[in-house]
């Protein structure tokens, strides 16, 4: 312990001994005493079997006098040497519960716990077989009957989902249900994972061909296997594609590539979903306990019902459809949106000898990659976090700390000086018409990926052209009508085009269930994604966690899992250790189930 290190540590020595004495004697007032009167206290699964914030004194004794006596917490344990900056103690450390193990992170000011998190990391008695424990694969001596370990997997695929059930169905088999169906696999959970591409990886490999991850890859690795160390900086979708392939077969899942759900319902009577599959030109129905839409950070493409459309003679399609640049050299080419897919799409079609413009409809947030990359996430996520002993499943437990109400004060400085690093850039942009924005409150790229899951930019060059003019831009107008050969726009002004991109992004999540299971089911759940924040595109009321994100939702036995790389990495830990302590059959109390309060 160095001289620096040592008077935090003691102190958070010192509160973490009496936090764990109050909770140990089941006395809520003194365990709220330890708070700041408007701390926070966030729980991933290991107190509240819900992903869930409670905000304020009154919110913490709520969740204590509910949940206390259940969860029995024990054995808090410092974990290394706290640290100290700028007023404010912060400290790791471990503890366990009555069925699980937990790690959990502490900021102290003025000897009183500002934020606080506990996650569950593992069940008690269903371990993941890791490590000391894994299993030996070679069965040694002479045995009858004896299967190899490709038998043993060719039985598996051959009779789950036909003369075995799963207990888990995810749908989709994009990121997200691939990082979880790893998770359960070694929590020894049966799964199959549907998808109606025809490789894993597909989801990528059939976007337009320049796509590249906009997030580095320290930020990207998935559970248990992180990227090469010469793994690029912003993966192309194809390498993302194959490396998906690859995960897949190497953890073992249970993929069902060529696979479309076709329809689903709860069984009151067995308490069992029945999901209809077609499989290889088969139906199949499967009969899950559990039931995960793993479908992306959105639901169906937003496609903008334009008068004229079905007159046009050209090309047009959504950014999700969109083929390419290749066949559109020479040719009029306009694109309806402002955010990533937009700009990529303008870039790839300059690069191509296309005349492009863009239409702008409102204002969005541009985040220069570079400065993103410094700015705001190579504290966490680059290799220097990484040679200061912040790998990515630190780095993630770090983030998962910052409340949702009080992120936004985090940022806010970030993009402050991103504003005065990039303000060539910014002026030049706002010559040329661009409609900059930095977040409702100035808090930018990443609480708009929250609130919202749109309205940004993460500049990897197209900026450029729309500054210099080689990309045209019309802004603070929209199409109000498609012609034969060209649009005309609210400002009554008309452009030719050959080619009309809609980037105009994706619904709610739960539109998928409306179609799969009812209508009904998908109002029961609600709109998923946002903070309540009552800012543009995320209404209130505030509810201080993503709506529905890896949680239990209104509609029993249906999960919602997705994301970007990160968040299919990080909360897939979590799903995966409530579906699996409901496998087992442990009381999971649910603290505090989230209401519904918009639809869709």
């Amino acid at each position: 312990m160095t001289a620096s290190t040592a008077a935090p540590t003691r102190a958070a020595a010192t509160w973490l001994a009496d936090f764990g004495a109050a909770l140990a004697r089941n006395d809520v007032e003194a365990t709220v005493a330890l708070f700041e009167a408007e701390g926070f206290w966030r729980d991933l699964v290991a107190f509240t079997w819900n992903i869930r914030t409670q905000e304020g004194a009154g919110a913490i004794r709520a969740m204590l006098a509910a949940r206390l006596a259940d969860t029995q917490p024990s054995n808090f344990a410092l974990e290394g040497e706290a640290s100290e900056a700028d007023g404010v103690t912060e400290a790791w450390f471990t503890f366990e519960t009555r069925v699980a193990r937990g790690r959990g992170h502490l900021r102290l000011r003025g000897g009183k716990a500002w934020t606080l998190l506990t996650t569950m990391t593992e069940l008690k008695g269903f371990e993941e077989k890791t490590g000391a424990n894994r299993i030996k694969g070679a069965e040694h001596g002479v045995h009858k009957g004896r299967q190899s370990w490709l038998e043993k997997r060719e039985e598996e695929a051959r009779t789950l989902g036909y003369a075995e059930q799963p207990e888990v169905v995810i749908v989709g088999g994009g990121q997200g249900g691939i990082a979880l169906g790893a998770r359960l696999r070694r929590l020894g959970v049966p799964t199959i994972i549907i998808e109606r591409n025809a490789r894993a990886g597909d989801s990528w490999r059939n976007r337009y061909k320049s796509l590249c991850l906009h997030d580095p890859v320290w930020y990207d690795h998935l559970p248990y296997m992180p990227f090469p160390d010469d793994w690029p900086v912003f993966a192309p979708k194809d390498k993302v594609g194959d490396w998906l392939e690859m995960y897949t077969k190497v953890m073992e899942l249970n993929y069902w590539s060529s696979t479309t759900a076709k329809k689903a319902r709860f069984d009151e009577a067995t308490q069992r979903w029945e999901v209809r599959v077609e499989r290889e030109g088969k139906e199949v129905v499967l009969r899950p306990k559990q039931l995960v839409f793993a479908l992306g950070v959105s639901g169906y493409p937003n496609v903008p019902v334009l008068a004229g459309a079905e007159n046009f003679q050209g090309d047009q399609h959504h950014s999700s459809k969109h083929p390419g640049p290749e066949a559109y050299a020479g040719k009029k080419c306009v694109v309806l949106g402002s955010n990533n897919s937009a700009h990529d799409i303008c870039a790839a079609l300059w690069e191509h000898g296309a005349d492009v413009t863009m239409i702008q409809r409102s204002s969005t947030h541009i985040a220069p990659s570079d400065s993103l990359m410094e700015l705001a996430l190579g504290g966490l996520y680059s290799e220097q976090a990484v040679k200061s002993g912040i790998d990515h499943h630190k780095a993630d437990l770090i983030f998962a700390s910052v409340p949702y109400q009080v992120m936004h004060t985090f940022h806010i400085p970030i993009y402050d000086e991103m504003k005065k690093r990039d303000a060539d850039l910014y002026a030049r942009l706002e010559k040329a018409g661009f409609m900059l924005d930095f977040g409702a409150d100035g808090s930018g790229l990443f609480m708009k990926y929250l609130r919202r899951g749109s309205g940004y930019y993460i500049d990897v060059g197209a900026s450029e052209l729309v500054a210099n003019g080689s990309v045209k831009l019309r802004s603070g107008v929209n199409i109000e009508r498609v012609n034969e050969r060209s649009v005309t726009l609210t400002d009554g002004s008309e452009l030719p085009a050959d080619l009309l991109v809609y980037a105009t992004g994706y619904g709610s999540m739960n539109g998928w269930l409306a179609d799969l299971i009812s209508p009904e089911v998908a109002d029961r759940v609600g709109k998923c994604w946002g903070l309540g924040s009552d800012t543009p595109k995320d209404p209130g009321p505030w509810e201080g966690e993503l709506r529905n994100m890896w949680k239990p939702t209104q509609v029993p036995n249906l999960w919602i899992h997705g994301g970007n790389l990160h968040q299919s990495r990080h909360y897939s830990q979590f799903l995966a250790l409530q579906l699996k302590a409901r496998a087992e059959g442990l009381d999971t109390p649910v603290y505090e189930l989230a209401p519904s309060h918009h639809r869709r």
